[in-house]
């Protein structure tokens, strides 16, 4: 677990499998969260993250496992009884109240003192960046606007945990940057444990302290931001989040090497393949942008010649489409992420012959088995 080991684990989510008639939606998941940390459920549609989100908060049973919330098992709890805040991708606004009777509803359902709650509300409104909104209707704010309206809801009851489902999906993008600060800064200041689902990888490597990959039900991996993007897991892991190059071609040479037809690379981290023969198929792998080019062949390390097939201008950068030549291994491409200041002092071309270096410590290398990229 990546979790800090000094850190007071908050909530624990064992083993909790879901079946639907015959279709299993989750199998033992199990993962923790420590105190004010905020945790990004990360995948793709029909993973299952919704499904473990919806049993945290109580809206579904597991069919086994437990959910724990410092320290006390709610598993078999109603949402009442579980003081959690829920923000849903549709935000759940009453349209016939008004912002602030919306973030007061929960306060008067617990027949909280007038007084109490009007402060509350006040603070809250203030808190989320909604002053002079107070007075108007849902239909009256902007998306963003509304959003806040549903945090500051959630936050009125000051819960143990908070539950976010997609809760930016529905903004346009240049929003949704500014509101993933926001939502952030908030979740900081306020200290409240965090759980968000999401499909979107940059909001999650934006947001979260710790990131868990989902995929078919499974949890894949649990790990940072950085440990998750510079070290997937799976080759799963590696595509889903960022972009990868796959080098199919690829067999093991030698303790640490590599080759690719002709051509020979040395790898750093070998442990995802520790125990491949020599002579056997792997997977090799590495990001677009850790790729160094050059116009001077220098034959050193993981060195090797391509030609540009194709030049896609993406604004601060260029993404090359480059052939592997002379290397007698098929078809295989490469991808490239080139600052376009550099494509401009190098004057890159189409058809023109570059100099490619694949930094050992930047590969990756896989097993080939059972490693289908979407899978």
């Amino acid at each position: 677990m990546s979790k800090d080991s000094n850190q007071k684990t908050y909530l624990d989510v064992r083993n909790i499998t879901k079946d639907f008639g015959r279709f299993t939606a989750l199998r033992k998941i199990s993962f923790n969260a420590g105190a004010g940390e905020f945790i990004s459920i990360l995948g793709p549609s029909g993973c299952g993250k919704t499904t473990i989100l919806r049993i945290i908060a109580g809206l579904e049973t597991q069919t086994s496992g437990e959910v724990v919330i410092e320290n006390r098992e709610v598993s078999n709890l109603p949402v009442s009884k579980r003081n959690i805040g829920i923000v849903f991708q549709s935000y759940a606004l009453f349209p016939n109240l008004t912002a602030e009777q919306n973030i007061a509803y929960g306060l008067k359902n617990q027949r909280k003192n007038r007084n109490v709650i009007k402060e509350r509300v006040n603070e809250l409104i203030e808190l989320v960046g909604l002053a002079g909104m107070s007075h108007k209707y849902p239909a009256q704010l902007s998306g963003g606007q509304q959003q806040r309206v549903a945090l500051a809801r959630a936050m009125a009851l000051s819960p143990d945990l908070l539950l976010l489902d997609e809760p930016l999906s529905a903004l346009d993008a240049r929003v949704r940057v500014k509101l993933r600060t926001e939502v952030r800064e908030l979740q900081k200041r306020l200290g409240v444990t965090t759980i968000m689902v999401t499909h979107d990888q940059e909001e999650a490597l934006t947001m979260a302290d710790r990131i868990l990959v989902m995929n078919n039900g499974e949890l894949i991996q649990n790990g940072t931001p950085n440990e998750i993007y510079d070290k997937p897991a799976t080759p799963f892991v590696a595509d889903f989040i960022g972009s990868m190059n796959f080098l199919t071609s690829a067999e093991k040479k030698d303790k640490g090497v590599y080759s690719v037809g002709n051509h020979l690379f040395q790898v750093s981290d070998e442990k995802s393949v520790r125990n491949t023969k020599l002579g056997e198929k792997v997977l090799m792998a590495i990001r677009p942008e850790d790729i160094f080019v050059s116009t001077n062949g220098e034959q050193a390390t993981n060195e090797v010649v391509s030609r540009i097939r194709s030049m896609e201008y993406r604004g601060s950068v260029f993404r090359l489409v480059l052939d592997l030549i002379e290397s007698g291994s098929g078809d295989e491409i490469l991808e490239a992420d080139v600052s376009t200041e550099k494509v401009r002092r190098l004057d890159l071309k189409p058809d023109m012959k570059i100099s490619l270096k694949l930094p050992t410590e930047r590969i990756r290398v896989y097993s080939p088995k059972g490693s289908n990229i979407y899978d």
